[in-house]
């Protein structure tokens, strides 16, 4: 039987907190997955109530899931509005660094397995950079249509990218103080006005370096063997994260063991998955989720 649990992570703003959904299994015995979701996103691309997606599939084989909802964004308090002026920085230092020593307090151990959609994956490895001592605790990864630069000159990037996000949603952020995606359909959820500019600056192709205090993610990580770490892309993924753009991601990211597999029908699956049905289609059960779960059983120490 799959329980689900929701949890709040005190932040030292007051009156805000992290949002952890809890997924496991009665027993509660087996190891500790974080998942982290992307831009205009949270994280309910990992699961449903029902117990559909990602997460629930883990704990079915035994694993106990947090799905961290960053600051604002799914069932954090408060949600994003106008005059928030946190950003990826934040989510770098501050959020990701709260959920792992709260899950560490509440079970006793850290997390080993690490899970990211699309700019979660950005987001992780910048952590990784941040606080290399991290690395140790961390058994394996996987990354769902993870990319930083965007190197593709597909006409649908060129629509989503360099006229949605590096244009438009400047034009949204001054109007109304923040990036309403949700309501813009553009997304799942809110971005800061700061959390939107950071990660523009970064899909563009520039050095990955932090806005805020010049931190060199790239050099840090230049030599840094990170968890073995499965990439996923899908072939109608054509704007956010096609193949080079991963292998770009996954250049600059250390010197660890670092797979892409590319899932649809000319792979010999059963779909040509795309960005967001990568995790929400129902053949992904026995195919990526499937590949995750043997890539953990395989990493596990």
């Amino acid at each position: 039987m799959i329980n689900q649990e929701s949890m709040q992570v005190p932040l030292a703003d007051a009156g805000a907190s992290l949002h952890l959904r809890y997924i496991h299994n009665t027993e509660k015995t087996g190891p500790i997955v974080l998942l982290l979701h992307g831009a205009v996103e949270n994280g309910k691309i990992f699961y449903t109530h029902n117990n559909k997606g990602l997460a629930p599939f883990l704990a079915t084989h035994g694993y106990r899931c947090f799905v961290l909802d960053l600051r604002g964004r799914g069932e954090s308090i408060p949600p994003i509005s106008k005059g928030h002026d946190y950003g990826q920085t934040e989510s770098i230092v501050e959020d990701v660094p709260a959920a792992v020593v709260f899950i560490s307090k509440l079970l006793g151990e850290r997390p080993k397995f690490w899970v990211a959609h699309s700019w979660g994956g950005v987001i992780m490895n910048s952590v990784f950079a941040r606080f290399p001592e991290e690395i140790k605790y961390v058994d394996a990864c996987a990354y769902f249509g993870s990319k930083r630069s965007l190197y593709n000159n597909h006409p649908e990037k060129l629509l989503k990218a360099n006229i949605m996000w590096y244009r438009l949603a400047y034009y949204y952020t001054k109007k109304h103080g923040y990036l309403p995606a949700k309501k813009l359909r553009w997304g799942s959820d809110s971005e800061t006005a700061k959390s939107h500019r950071q990660s523009a600056e970064w899909a563009k192709i520039s050095p990955w370096v932090d806005s805020d205090d010049a931190f060199d993610y790239a050099h840090e990580l230049s030599d840094k063997r990170l968890p073995p770490t499965l990439h996923i892309a899908g072939v109608n993924d054509k704007a956010l994260a096609q193949p080079i753009d991963i292998k770009m991601f996954m250049k600059e990211s250390g010197v660890g063991t670092q797979a892409l597999n590319i899932y649809g029908k000319k792979y010999g699956h059963t779909h040509n998955y795309g960005h967001i049905d990568m995790l929400t289609h129902p053949n992904a059960v026995t195919e990526q989720f499937q590949d995750v779960l043997n890539w953990f059983q395989e990493h596990q120490s």
